[in-house]
């Protein structure tokens, strides 16, 4: 009670210490051009658009021009470098079609994201103009607006899941004692995931989407393993221990597993911070800090609290006790029994359907994190809904070519070196034309301007044939614009990937031979997961890019995936998956240990963890549900993606495949070579310490086939 009071207290100031962004590559080509451009003059690419409109005046209106200029000239210098208005340009390409609207072109000062937000806020109650209709968008405000967004998402997020969780929990639990625990787990994880979170904040950026990951995650995780920890307590005091020693067999047994399950989870999450994307970072540190406190809190405050309870945790029942029932006749036996009669057929017909989802996956398209991700009720999806609609081109889209120079810009040597630059880049395939648009000291920028949009693969092309035009002799060139930063977060995430599928594979298999002591079972555990990760990017793409059901789940589609998404996606249901194999393998295991016959080992072990498994996986739907009414894009496919992957991974995965794989494989599934099995009999994590006494023994019950 004590830390959540203190973690509460201290940790709702995280969301003033987070930030927005997180998309881009730190220390890439693109960014290096764009400090450069800050530094010598204003930036082409606007951090922000202002979109001024009159209903009754046109922009030759003096009283119109008088007022937005005016307007401009009193914004403070220390938030805004510049700015770009059509009196100023005389560019047609800033004013609509009707003549009744137009947008100025500002740089907010700050060397990165974070720095241009803090303008933007400053200044941000200062840009109406009074008798216009006003619109913020751009890249700075629509950041800044889907934070807000968020925010409220997750508070509404929360409300619909609490009731919601207390009430499945009453169903599983069937009383209202025994439901209360794993909800007092999840608000200490999340209590203290945000008090963590803000001290990171005080040391590095943390994107400010990391609280939805820690929200959600952090209340799911918590449940399932309050559920497991409860569920064994129960089971101990069932078979007439005492509340002391129940307790301690729960957290010798159970316990076990929340561990090992707990630390598969972090591992799998924890792959993020490989990649140099502040946004992936963030939901690493969030992640992990959620799933090791709900480790903790399960093993430490549930337990407290039980042993507080003792025989009350079956206190407020609402349903008459049951015997159970006797071993092979429950449906979860059944069930197992007849997966494994027709093993083969079960395990084609499954594999079938997981690879018939996951072909879409096979041409997924990868897109930018702009202003569409953001709810047609946004001021930012209104800028770029008026831009798209009323104006006829982008007059600041162009691919920004950077250039320190050995001697002065303006000198007629580099001058002339300068031009002739210019039109190797306006002559290269796929370029509509170049000038130079900027010379200050040594340094210069030559834009190159395309057709098509900022961040199609033909513009993409575009900027990796750039690269190979040779620069001025002495001078260093740096590609910037938003197609550049496009090219660099895929070739970042491209290079990245590769160690961070390592990692995850290695890491997990260890852990899994601990759990296990097998040396197939956990790559049989790594390739399904796989497999279930295609079927849900497969659906994803089907649903997103495609835009299937639109109307059902309230998007626009853009016809691409966020690439930082299937990253962060991959990372979170890879470990999740993995949480329900630890359930569900280590619980065979104990089985397999005790009864010596795999068959039987699954049927049996099925039949004591099937519900509860299937229970954990419908309680964790409720919150990712919940964030999947998010008016933010990103937020959305990130709850449909989840509760995608958790049908998938267990109505599929763990409850048919495995059965059917584990009957295939026989004794070989539980397999290893004389040293390790010696290796996994000292050190191994088992959900047991030893075996129990006669009396204890479960009878021995054959199973067909």
């Amino acid at each position: 009670m004590l830390f959540a009071v203190l973690a509460g207290a201290y940790g709702v100031g995280v969301f003033g210490d987070m930030k927005p962004g997180g998309f881009e590559d730190p220390g890439s080509e693109s960014r290096k051009a764009a400090r450069l451009a800050e530094q010598a003059f204003p930036q082409r690419a606007p951090d922000a658009v202002i979109v001024y409109r009159d209903d009754d005046r046109t922009v030759d209106d003096a009283s119109f021009r008088d007022a937005v200029v005016k307007r401009m000239e009193s914004l403070p210098k220390s938030e805004v470098t510049g700015y770009a208005h059509f009196w100023m340009t005389k560019m047609p390409e800033q004013v609509s079609r009707d003549r009744h609207a137009t947008y100025v072109a500002m740089n907010l000062r700050g060397s990165d994201d974070n720095g241009k937000e803090e303008s933007y806020k400053a200044i941000k109650d200062k840009l109406a103009v009074p008798g216009l209709t006003t619109l913020r968008g751009g890249p700075v405000p629509t950041g800044h607006q889907a934070g807000d967004e968020i925010g409220k998402d997750l508070g509404m997020a929360e409300g619909l899941s609490f009731p919601v969780l207390f009430i499945l929990l009453v169903v599983v639990f069937g009383g209202l004692a025994a439901a209360s625990l794993p909800l007092v787990v999840g608000g200490l994880s999340i209590l203290g995931s945000m008090a963590v979170l803000r001290v990171i904040a005080q040391i590095t950026d943390v994107s400010v989407f990391a609280m939805s990951l820690v929200t959600v995650l952090g209340l799911a995780v918590a449940i399932d393993y309050g559920l497991l920890i409860v569920s064994r307590y129960r089971e101990e005091l069932e078979r007439g221990h005492a509340g002391e020693e129940a307790l301690a067999r729960t957290v010798a047994t159970a316990g076990r597993t929340v561990v090992i399950s707990g630390i598969t989870v972090a591992v799998a999450l924890a792959g993020m911070t490989f990649f140099p994307f502040g946004f992936l970072k963030s939901m690493a540190y969030g992640g992990v800090a959620a799933v090791v406190l709900s480790v903790f809190f399960s093993l430490i405050a549930l337990p407290a609290a039980l042993a507080v309870m003792g025989q009350k945790v079956n206190a407020l029942s609402l349903r008459r006790k049951k015997a159970a029932a006797p071993t092979g006749q429950g449906a979860w036996y059944r069930l197992a029994h007849g997966l494994m009669r027709r093993p083969a057929v079960v395990g084609l017909g499954t594999l079938a359907v997981l690879l018939a989802l996951a072909l879409p996956f096979l041409r997924i398209e990868f897109g930018a994190n702009d202003a569409r991700q953001l709810p047609n009720s946004a001021e930012g999806r209104k800028v770029h809904n008026t831009l798209e609609r009323d104006f006829d081109s982008d007059a600041a889209k162009s691919i920004d070519a950077l250039l320190t120079l050995k001697g002065a810009a303006t000198s007629k040597e580099q001058g002339a070196a300068l031009q002739a630059y210019a039109e190797k880049l306006g002559s290269t395939k796929g370029a509509k034309g170049a000038q130079i648009t900027g010379a200050t000291g040594r340094t210069a920028r030559v834009s190159v301007t395309f057709e098509g949009t900022a961040v199609s693969t033909e513009a993409r092309d575009l900027v990796n044939r750039l690269k190979d035009v040779p620069a001025p002799p002495g001078a260093k060139v740096y590609l910037g614009g938003e197609t550049a930063v496009f090219d660099d977060t895929l070739d970042a995430l491209g290079g990245v990937l590769p160690w961070m599928l390592l990692y995850i594979a290695v890491a997990t298999y260890i852990l899994l031979f601990l759990s296990f002591g097998s040396v197939l079972l956990p790559l049989k555990a790594i390739a399904m997961n796989l497999l279930s990760l295609s079927a849900t990017f497969g659906v994803l793409v089907w649903l997103f890019q495609d835009g299937h059901l639109q109307d059902v789940l309230r998007f626009d589609p853009t016809g691409s995936i966020e690439p930082n998404m299937p990253i962060m996606l991959f990372a979170l249901i890879f470990g999740l998956s993995m949480d329900y194999e630890v359930f569900l393998v280590s619980r065979i295991r104990e089985q397999y240990d005790l009864l010596g016959d795999p068959t039987a080992a699954v049927a049996t072990g099925l039949q004591s963890i099937g519900r509860l498994i299937a229970s954990a996986a419908l309680l964790m739907i409720v919150p990712l549900a919940a964030m999947a009414t998010s008016g933010v894009l990103t937020m959305k496919l990130f709850g449909v993606g989840m509760v995608i992957a958790i049908l998938l991974d267990v109505a599929v995965v763990r409850i048919l495949l495995v059965p059917a794989v584990m009957k295939l494989m026989g004794r070989a599934g539980w397999w290893a070579p004389g040293p390790l099995a010696r290796f996994y009999t000292k050190y191994g994590i088992k959900e047991t310490d030893g075996v129990p006494a006669a009396s204890e023994s479960p009878e021995r019950v054959p199973v067909a086939g």
